[in-house]
């Protein structure tokens, strides 16, 4: 071995070291790796940073953005609410929405996917009275799977399709990941939704992203067109048990009636005042078509007993930021603070703050009473919508503490619809060839912008920055690799000691060698130390250099064995209740099925 390649093998032993240390995160990791070979001359100084301008870099990023205009503007959720069965057995339960996730992933990235349907699933596990993780390991187990079958599905596709042309055999399109990944996917959710959740051990829930903070009381107007317009408060009873939420009063031209009669008809215009949960309460509003009425009424009071109250709130809405800042914050009263005895007419918010009361938990006790005549109590947590500034200066002033930032989407169909078109555009642009894949989605990123699917605040905070760093850091390190001959000198290795010569064997040693690092390390990261070695191999062996490349691409995905392999793992480990050594009881026979089938679909769709 050359100096060179004992450098770069050195470096390459390190890195995989503290990947699975875990000590440090694994962008610091990647960042480190790239600058010792920079020091070290392997890297040269102009190209340090050179695969931050990849576009594989790039494509990720945008994906990401896109994905988050999806789950925003509640598209995700409308499709939710179609798919899924509203009542049906474990099996049909699992299977429908294992597929709905795997779905999703394939055209959005796969941790969002997973993100937007955990609530979903949990929700699903209280209804047929599962272990949380029984849901929650099939779910991220088909997200995972799922990202297999398009280039866009993974940053893992997206990077074996960056190493690809930059060893000058140009990058792959947009469905050429799908006849493999759309076999396995097929095949893997049909096991966890008949037979793989029965081996998902049944655990207690370890904990949650929040915390309970008891049932909500809020209004809800019915709008023009609402599907509640024109239907029975009873009919309306029964479409809310599924968000588990409930009527407890109906107001009509200012008037409110106290337990109205079930068979009374529901008019728009009037306002039903809803209990639920702040995890449901967003299904409750969308799921009829109902929108928050944000104290309408109290902001008229507030103008009507304060003469200069309309002025200074035209000048708030001057001051104001756009909606795109808008957030939802729990805040819970304090003993001491002035609110007490209060009602939200008395203390103006809108004139004053420029927020909004959306909702009340009452320590478990019910109220009667309209938002705007409410009066607070200590211990009360108000849901307030409006800025970050807005709601932290009226918490200091009221004595309130801040709990949690809530993510409460209410589905918004124009948007929804505008978000799923953009998506659409995108990747029909780069399928057809029309644009360049990263084109297309910067494209997209800029529309989204623009119609404000995204909200240009939430760009920036809808990047997994971390992935970025490891995606710019590891490429060119993937490229020292190559320069130096240390990936060719690794496959050979592979080659004499382990497959003998043989190409399918090869083959096989590749896919199980990727599919153990990735069970150890980050995905990505498994990809970019093995795209090169993959390489090297199939040149020694004169085979073809696609059929390796997308075995790299499937065994870095498929981790399923630990929690560590891949973040739809350790996503689910908290709220599954699950430990390390609960993974593989499912993971290890869907690895081994998956392994038994990827080699002859990757020998009939990429011939050697």
């Amino acid at each position: 071995m050359s100096p060179e390649q004992l450098l770069i093998v050195g470096i390459l032993c390190a890195t995989v070291g503290l990947f699975l240390w875990g000590r440090w995160r694994h962008d610091m990791v990647a960042a480190a790796a790239l600058l010792a070979c920079v020091f070290t001359g392997l890297v040269p100084y102009g190209n340090a940073f050179a695969g931050f301008a990849h576009p594989a870099v790039i494509t990720v990023a945008c994906v990401l953005v896109l994905s988050h205009g999806l789950q925003v503007s509640g598209a995700v959720d409308a499709l939710t609410r179609r798919v899924l069965p509203a009542k049906s057995g474990p099996t049909l339960s699992i299977l429908m929405l294992t597929t709905l996730v795997a779905l999703l992933s394939a055209f959005m990235n796969n941790v969002g996917a997973l993100a937007l349907l955990i609530p979903v699933a949990m929700q699903l596990a209280t209804r047929l009275n599962l272990p949380p993780g029984k849901l929650l390991m099939p779910l991220a187990f088909g997200s995972i799977l799922g990202g297999t079958t398009t280039l866009i599905g993974t940053p893992t596709n997206l990077i074996v399709s960056g190493l690809r042309d930059e060893a000058g055999l140009g990058g792959f399109d947009m469905f050429d990941f799908t006849p493999v990944g759309l076999a396995l996917t097929a095949l893997g959710v049909v096991f966890i939704g008949l037979i793989g959740w029965r081996l998902v051990p049944a655990r207690a829930q370890a904990g949650t992203e929040s915390f309970d903070t008891g049932a909500y009381l809020t209004e809800a107007r019915v709008p023009e067109g609402s599907k509640a317009a024109g239907m029975k408060l009873r009919e309306i009873e029964t479409a809310l048990e599924e968000a588990e939420a409930q009527i407890v009063g109906l107001v009509r031209n200012e008037v409110q009636m106290l337990a109205p009669n079930p068979g009374r008809y529901v008019h728009a215009g009037d306002i039903l005042i809803i209990e639920a949960e702040a995890e449901t309460l967003a299904n409750a509003l969308s799921s009829l078509g109902l929108v928050l009425e944000q104290a309408r009424h109290q902001a008229k009071k507030e103008e009507a007993a304060d003469p200069v109250a309309e002025e200074d709130a035209e000048k708030e809405k001057e001051k104001a930021p756009p909606s795109d800042e808008i957030v939802l914050v729990e805040l819970a009263i304090l003993p001491t603070s002035g609110l007490l005895e209060r009602t939200p007419s008395d203390i103006q918010l809108r004139s004053r703050f420029g927020i909004n009361l959306l909702a009340v938990s009452s320590q478990g006790q019910r109220s009667r009473a309209r938002l705007r005549t409410y009066r607070f109590k200590a211990g009360d947590v108000l849901m307030m919508q409006g800025t970050p500034e807005a709601i932290a200066e009226f918490a200091g002033a009221a004595s309130c503490v801040p709990l949690a930032e809530r993510a409460l989407r209410i589905p918004d169909r124009r948007k929804a619809i505008t978000a799923s078109v953009i998506m659409g555009l995108a990747v029909a642009a780069a399928a057809v060839g029309l644009l360049p894949i990263a084109v297309a989605f910067a494209a997209g990123v800029l529309a989204s912008m623009v119609l404000r699917t995204v909200p240009p605040r939430s760009v920036y905070e809808a990047v997994d920055w971390p992935v970025i760093v490891l995606l710019g850091s590891l490429i060119p390190v993937a490229a020292a690799m190559q320069s130096t001959g240390t990936a060719d000198l690794i496959a050979r290795f592979l080659l004499e000691s382990v497959a003998q010569g043989h190409a399918i064997l090869a083959l096989a040693v590749i896919l199980v060698v990727t599919m153990t690092l990735s069970d150890l390390m980050n995905n990505a990261a498994t990809a970019a130390v093995m795209c090169p070695i993959a390489l090297g191999a199939a040149g020694r062996l004169d085979a073809n250099p696609d059929t390796f490349l997308m075995a790299v691409a499937i065994g870095a995905s498929c981790a399923f064995l630990t929690p560590i392999g891949h973040q739809n793992n350790t996503l689910i480990l908290g709220p599954g209740g699950f430990r390390f050594g609960d993974y593989w009881r499912l993971g290890l026979p869907l690895e081994i099925l998956l392994v038994a089938v990827s080699i002859p679909m990757l020998l009939w769709v990429w011939p050697l």
